[in-house]
């Protein structure tokens, strides 16, 4: 058996079509969606980041708002240039690139931004929310993992799911959206980490895994059975000396082993990857119809 590859590049493209017929609809009665998004210092990454961002945007006829300031603003002045974007009819949601300056606390920006613009999903309001069930501007990747496996046909209802990872980011919230009584939920999941024993043990039960743990080689195809579903999460630089570059990025599975046995596998890159921007620009065009009364 070699598994199907779930391709992200072709996912995202597909939902971003329809969000750019949603956002013309919405156009066409007046209301233009718009994403705020705050920039500080001259991280490369986070450049290459926010300007996919902004690309991401016009294509799909989203308006936005670009701020780029300096490494040495203050925290106050980041939070006063936020309080502005909550204020903005313009603005249906705030985008706080991380990481920011050591001087600046990064709670107390994220906190700063109204959960009702908060469209990575990451403010206390919006989490709680999300656990408890209700209402919630999902954070992205998670929610872009969700709509892999739905959009695959992969039933979430009683399989066994095995999350490796426990970030604020990734592993806490995925493992909360797949518990939930919904129509992507209702699966069984385990959360392993860096301190599980005997990780193989709770993989090798596994319909699905979710492997975030950061650590390239972690799922190995000894530690799964035949026709699992695996989303690799993880994005790590290995040296590569036949590379331009000098590396390669691989995720936190052994893929070319993996697949060998694996029903579905994503690939990195282009698995998850390229459903994190879909998804922000989802949050943004719901926001916006929250706003216009909409839903």
């Amino acid at each position: 058996m070699t598994a199907k590859i779930i391709d992200g590049k072709l996912t995202a493209a597909e939902m971003r079509v329809e969000l750019r017929q949603e956002v013309a609809k919405l156009k066409d009665e007046g209301i233009v969606p718009g994403l705020g998004v705050i920039l500080v210092g001259d991280d490369p990454a986070s450049q290459s980041y926010v300007t996919a961002k902004e690309k991401t945007c016009e294509e799909l006829g989203i308006y936005s708002d670009d701020n780029r300031l300096p490494a040495d603003i203050t925290q106050k002045e980041l939070i006063t240039r936020v309080s502005k974007m909550n204020a903005d009819p313009k603005i249906n949601g705030i985008l706080v690139q991380l990481p920011l300056p050591k001087h600046i606390d990064e709670g107390q920006v994220l906190l700063a931004i109204s959960p009702d613009k908060d469209v990575d999903g990451f403010h206390p309001i919006n989490i709680g929310k999300m656990v408890a069930g209700q209402k919630a501007f999902l954070p992205c990747t998670p929610h872009g993992i969700i709509q892999l496996l739905v959009r695959h046909g992969v039933t979430l209802e009683g399989a066994e799911v095995v999350v490796v990872g426990r970030s604020n980011i990734v592993g806490k919230p995925i493992a909360n959206m797949l518990i939930q009584k919904s129509k992507t939920g209702n699966a069984t999941v385990t959360v392993c980490h860096t301190k599980t024993r005997n990780l193989a043990e709770h993989t090798k039960r596994a319909d699905i895994i979710i492997a975030a743990a950061g650590k390239p080689g972690t799922i190995t195809a000894d530690m799964v059975k035949n026709g699992v579903v695996v989303i690799d999460v993880g994005v790590n630089r290995i040296d590569d000396p036949t590379k331009k570059s000098g590396f390669r990025l691989v995720g936190d599975v052994d893929f070319e082993a993996v697949k060998e046995k694996a029903g579905l596998i994503t690939p990195v890159p282009g698995g998850v990857g390229p459903m994190t921007i879909t998804m922000l620009m989802y949050n943004t065009v719901e926001s916006a119809k929250r706003a216009a009364g909409k839903i």
